[in-house]
């Protein structure tokens, strides 16, 4: 590996970079790295001005001068790992170890032995899947029916919850936004450490993580993005000396800190010295020095500033607790009576009694924690999932959000929290008559996110059709072969049609209306149905959704089964063929009520069909009930259920999805749950929302997802375009995005449907909520062959601040039709000719 050595900073920058700090201005990454060098004087300021901004957050918090750390046990479900680091002695090989696995019983004893201790935490270490690596590892899980590590841990931390009553912190490396949604019912915080962004030490021969898949610092980064999606109490932090520079350290501290402005997750950050350990191959290399340390926290406070909360672990300070203390942390970490440090066992842990002696001794009190840290406590939903509700306070003084130190764990049951439905029920009524209550949920300033920190992410696509010559090649194309736009080595073609105006737009739809009439004929297809949204109670953070609420605002709602069965046989009653079912995603919904929803309906009506669950709300019932999507989505069918909404799909583009939603499913998640539905016979429409701060070539790429989507299975039904409402949309409201499509755009989009997708999705359809009658009817000249259901009941887009009512008769959609001077027929969901 290179060195990388870079030269110290001067006295001057030094003096100009304390200066900067201690007015309270903003440092750059210069002046940052300039304070890690200070010495002498120059430290000792900075450790002042660094102390300074944490007591002042520590006073802002409610608790001043209060230190905190977490009494655990730690619990080493398994040495080995897939990874390589060159500094750890945790990682080992199967033939040192009696088992590749602590057994159930194993774990549950050292949590029984700690919860009789008063230990309220179980610290949960492991290696990064390890079956991946070593064959002795894959065979013991699947002798006992595991599929994998993480479900392992899922069922250990389970078992301590119900048994003992600690509280599981989970440290399993690497996730993924599932794997992260299917570990957060068991665990109140998890955490991984960043380490470092300096890709050379994992990239390059000699560095102390090459040969680690799992160290890529793109990879890390995107596992803290992915914990703030899914709003995870969440652990990180820095290891300081293994080779990164003073710069590449501080772009650490960077990252961190723009991850935790974006998402709010990061209850803390550990600040850790590298120490050598005997028989690695980093034995040789010298320890981080004390006083580099103490800098590197400084300037973590500094640029994290007084909310957040910044750990050292004492066993590894050599006794200068004062030291640290100075430099501004808050934390001492989780400190164990009863379990060594199985990362660091050559340095045990000081006794609760001593930590707090040199606490106390700096002119701080030491308080007890739990592992997730007071202000989750305190908020509640979203950080904190149901079922680890009463553990969490059994154990946490409900003002402070700090432990109750005399409180002892008690093992209780991990389960659902009783039902409770009601709310503004009356709200698809409603909302045209008397409307919304606010224009916004209570907790629009947070909820979100950082909004200057999303609009930093809106990406503005090139300028597109930059001349006459793909334009004219466009339309030849598209008279000719129009699948063939979607092509890689048409995108300039496509492109340009996508920027088509005056007469070329004109001459685009057209071209579009003669393939949808050689395609499907002219009649113009609608189904009678309704929609029920059973709940709107969500906490994802889609930042383009008026819908969503939070349980105590005054428009939030929850319907009962019975209720949503009601409303079905009264659809059935009126005609309907279908329903439609959708809800936020609604922490206190238990994850059987979906399939419960399901039997309902077909006990009270058999022959109507079930259109129900987004991809959004199939992934993540699977994960809070710990099985497969496909497991999940094989019982649903079982039920009854019979096709799914091919909603929550925006931009299948995640550069504009997670400017468009905080913690909504991945694309690749989306192409999942699709494509495993489709497998299982489980058909579904398709769709895209536009208009927001989308371009053109995410339009274009969003249609060859579908495609492929499409050749591999032949499961989509239609395609749907869904203008962007902007009225009452968060990310409108904030001035990210732009008020909805231009009418151009609408009919763009809708003619390059039909174009790109002929040949795979013959049915193109347009929202008469969104676009409005004479829209619609617009659209049915540009391409549209489907104008969807009646509805009898929308609240979504009526929400967002849609003008166009929530139904439609039969009669008002056949006038649509004849507007545009077509025949309309009733149809079955899945496209067959209806029964008059």
């Amino acid at each position: 590996m290179v060195d990388r050595t870079e030269p110290g900073p001067t006295e001057q920058s030094v003096r100009r970079a304390l200066r900067r700090a201690a007015s309270g201005r903003a440092l750059d990454a210069d002046e940052a790295t300039a304070l890690l060098g200070a010495r002498g004087d120059a430290l000792d300021e900075l450790l002042r001005v660094a102390g300074a901004i944490r007591d002042a957050g520590l006073r802002e918090a409610g608790r001043p001068g209060v230190v905190t750390y977490s009494k655990k046990v730690f619990i080493p479900l398994t040495r080995l790992c897939r990874d390589r680091c060159h500094y750890c002695t945790f990682a080992t090989v199967p033939h040192r170890l009696p088992a590749a696995f602590l057994d159930r019983d194993e774990v549950l004893a050292i949590a029984r032995q700690g919860a009789e201790l008063g230990c309220k935490e179980a610290l949960f270490t492991l290696g990064d899947r390890p079956e991946e690596r070593w064959p002795a590892a894959r065979r013991w899980l699947d002798e006992r029916g595991y599929d994998s590590t993480l479900d392992y841990l899922r069922s250990c931390a389970v078992a301590v919850l119900e048994e003992t009553g600690l509280l599981p912190h989970l440290n399993p490396g690497v996730l993924t936004w599932s794997e992260l949604q299917r570990l957060k019912p068991v665990a109140p915080s998890m955490g991984m450490m960043l380490e470092t962004t300096a890709a050379r030490l994992w990239s390059e021969p000699g560095g102390p993580h090459y040969g680690s898949p799992d160290k890529e610092p793109a990879v890390r980064l995107r596992v803290l993005d992915d914990a703030g999606r899914v709003n995870v109490p969440f652990t990180t932090g820095l290891l300081i000396g293994i080779g990164e520079t003073p710069t590449e350290r501080v772009d650490a501290l960077f990252a961190i800190r723009r991850a935790h402005r974006e998402y709010g997750h990061l209850q803390e950050v550990i600040v850790q010295n590298f120490r050598a350990k005997p028989d690695t191959a980093m034995r040789g290399m010298p320890d981080a020095e004390l006083h580099d340390l103490a800098a590197t926290v400084a300037v973590a406070r500094v640029l994290l500033g007084p909310k957040a909360r910044i750990q050292a672990p004492p066993n590894l300070i050599a006794g200068e607790y004062d030291l640290l203390l100075r430099a501004g942390i808050d934390d001492w970490g989780g400190v164990s009576p009863l379990t060594p440090d199985h990362v660091n066992p050559e340095r045990p842990w000081p006794q609760i009694d001593e930590l707090a002696r040199h606490t106390e001794k700096a002119g701080f009190t030491l308080r007890e924690r739990l592992t997730i840290y007071p202000e989750y406590v305190r908020a509640g939903d979203p950080w904190l999932d149901p079922r680890l509700l009463p553990h969490v306070s059994a154990l946490a003084d409900p003002a402070s959000g700090l432990a109750v130190e005399e409180a002892r764990p008690v093992g209780r049951p991990w389960q659902e929290p009783d039902e409770t439905y009601g709310g503004r029920t009356d709200l698809h009524v409603t909302i045209d008559t008397t409307g919304r209550t606010a224009d916004r949920r209570g907790d629009f300033d947070h909820v979100y996110g950082d909004w200057s920190a999303v609009a930093g992410k809106v990406s503005v696509g090139a300028v597109a059709g930059a001349g006459d010559h793909d334009l004219r090649a466009g339309l030849r194309l598209a008279a000719d072969d129009p699948a063939a736009l979607l092509e890689p080595r048409h995108a300039d073609a496509a492109l340009a049609l996508f920027a088509a105006d005056g007469p070329a737009l004109d001459e685009l739809c057209r071209i579009a209306d003669a393939v949808r009439r050689d395609t499907v004929g002219d009649d113009v297809t609608y189904v009678v149905n309704r929609n029920i949204n059973f709940s709107n109670v969500c906490y994802v953070g889609c930042r383009f959704c008026a819908f969503a609420q939070r349980e105590r605002d005054a428009d939030a709602y929850r319907l009962s089964v019975d209720q949503v069965a009601d409303r079905a046989e009264e659809a059935w009653a009126a005609g309907a063929s279908e329903v439609c079912l959708q809800g936020g995603i609604d922490p206190k919904l238990p994850v059987t009520v979906y399939a419960d929803l399901v039997r309902a309906i077909k006990a009270r009506v058999p022959g109507m069909h079930v259109h129900a669950f987004s991809p959004m709300e199939i992934v993540t019932a699977a994960a809070k009930a710990g099985v497969s999507v496909r497991e999940w989505l094989a019982g649903l069918r079982e039920a009854g259920l019979d096709t799914i909404p091919g909603t929550a799909a925006e931009i299948l583009d995640d550069d504009v999805r997670w400017v468009l939603t905080k913690g909504k499913l991945p694309a690749a998640a989306w192409v999942e749950v699709v494509g495993t539905a489709h497998e299982l016979g489980i058909r579904s429409s398709s769709t895209m929302m536009y208009g927001h701060v989308d371009h053109p070539a995410q339009w274009l790429a969003h249609f060859r997802v579908l495609a492929g989507v499409q050749d591999r299975t032949g499961g989509f039904t239609e395609f749907v375009a869904l203008p962007f409402v902007h009225t009452n949309a968060p990310i409108y409201l904030a001035g990210i995005a732009r008020p909805g499509p231009t009418w151009r755009e609408n009919r763009v989009v809708h003619a390059m449907s039909r174009l790109l997708l002929h040949g795979r999705i013959d049915n193109i359809q347009c929202s008469w909520v969104k676009l409005g009658d004479e829209g619609t009817a617009e659209m049915l000249r540009t391409g549209c062959n489907d104008l969807g259901g009646t509805l009898m009941e929308e609240t979504i887009s009526r929400m967002a601040g849609s003008g166009n009512g929530s139904s439609r008769t039969e009669e008002q959609l056949i006038a649509i039709a004849a507007a545009a001077g077509r025949p309309a027929r009733k149809r079955t969901t899945a496209y067959g000719h209806a029964a008059s």
